[in-house]
């Protein structure tokens, strides 16, 4: 087969949640199918490193798209002439976007339609080209693959396609994830916090996220409980970050809370592995990869109790309404007191997360390029 796919998000030094799951999947799929030629069609100068063999060919499309406006360009009409050039048998495109005006069948991967669902939580211009676009993306693509039933069943009621159409494929977690020595993990709390123990967020920072409520739930805990514990919140100021810096000055134990920006990866994985609890109060996932992530870290969860979080949490977290910030304070004041609860949501995690691969992952995506190509 000669299977295209959309590598935009292959950014060096700034893979987040869609660049991850491009390259989990396009790496094994091209290691593990060397008779087949990869084609992967980059918006930008691309890093060598994303080349991950020799049926890979990798061919920069023009214009870098970042922008409603861009990305109209980039997909409408920059991409189909290089799929005609290329003739591919099929389209890869795991970030949910597809050209409308090529006729290559396309594997589409959607891994959520949070813009749809919660259109106030988008900046402006994206939420207009999503609220356009995605259902008709959903419907052009020949196959549709999601990452949790959550997500398959919310594509379903939003937009008419037949339910076969829709498949789920599980996110995995990276081999960076893994639990720590004691002594290591005391060195990155020195490091970070100074030594004290601290619960952990991680992933940007914007309205969906739900940080500014984690910031107050986290004050009400120091205020009942006068716990020494530091909040670490991991990730880039994305957008709408208003409240969230409203939150942090009005906190009265800012002095205990560190932003620490954009995180490489090793330094995800070891401020993963050395906190007291992961804390990820989101208000809607598709899937939540960082939930896996602390579960590969022997790092036990708080988590929402919305959306696709429990199907991937299962019993191993704490699950709580994120809109009360009571209750975040009351699961904190748990997990701090209760050791047992502590170490059995860890050994809860340990089995949770065998379910999860990204092997399994790219298996079923490979199969479904299979499927589809050709098809016209």
């Amino acid at each position: 087969m000669r299977i295209a796919v959309n590598a935009r998000f292959l950014l060096p030094g700034k893979l987040e949640g869609l660049g991850w799951y491009t390259h989990e999947l396009a790496r094994r799929m091209a290691l593990a199918h060397p008779e087949d030629e990869f084609i992967f069609f980059f918006d930008r100068p691309y890093d060598p490193a994303f080349v991950y063999a020799e049926n890979v060919r990798p061919v920069v499309v023009f214009p870098p798209a970042r922008h409603p406006l861009l990305w109209y360009c980039w997909f409408e009409w920059a991409l189909p002439l290089f799929l005609r050039r290329f003739q591919p048998d099929v389209f890869f495109s795991p970030d949910a976007y597809l050209s409308l005006r090529s006729e290559i069948p396309t594997v589409l991967t959607v891994h959520d339609i949070l813009p749809l669902q919660h259109p106030e939580q988008v900046p402006w211009g994206p939420r207009l080209y999503y609220r356009h676009f995605l259902p008709r993306y959903i419907q052009r693509a020949a196959a549709v693959v999601t990452v949790s039933e959550y997500t398959r069943q919310a594509i379903l009621a939003a937009v008419p396609v037949p339910p076969d159409k829709v498949s789920v494929a599980y996110n995995g977690c990276r081999e960076v994830f893994r639990p720590m020595q004691e002594s290591d993990q005391a060195a990155v709390r020195q490091r970070y916090t100074g030594g004290a123990p601290y619960f952990f967020y991680a992933g940007a920072i914007h309205p969906r996220k739900n940080v500014d409520r984690l910031i107050r739930a986290f004050d009400r805990f120091k205020s009942e409980t006068g716990s020494d514990m530091r909040l670490v919140l991991g990730g880039r100021q994305a957008w709408q970050t208003g409240l969230v810096e409203d939150a942090l000055r009005q906190s009265p134990n800012r002095a205990h809370i560190l932003p620490t920006g954009y995180l490489p990866e090793s330094e995800l994985a070891a401020l993963m592995a050395s906190a007291f609890a992961f804390t990820y109060l989101s208000l809607g996932e598709g899937f939540g990869l960082p939930l896996l992530e602390a579960m590969a870290c022997d790092t036990p969860v708080i988590c929402s109790n919305t959306t696709a979080l429990p199907e991937v949490a299962g019993s191993a977290a704490l699950l709580v309404d994120p809109l009360s910030e009571q209750a975040i304070t009351e699961a904190m004041k748990k997990i701090v007191a209760d050791a047992d609860c502590r170490a059995t949501l860890i050994a809860k995690g340990r089995i949770q997360r065998t379910q999860f691969t990204w092997d399994g992952a790219a298996a079923q995506v490979y199969h479904l390029l299979q499927m589809h190509a050709g098809q016209t």
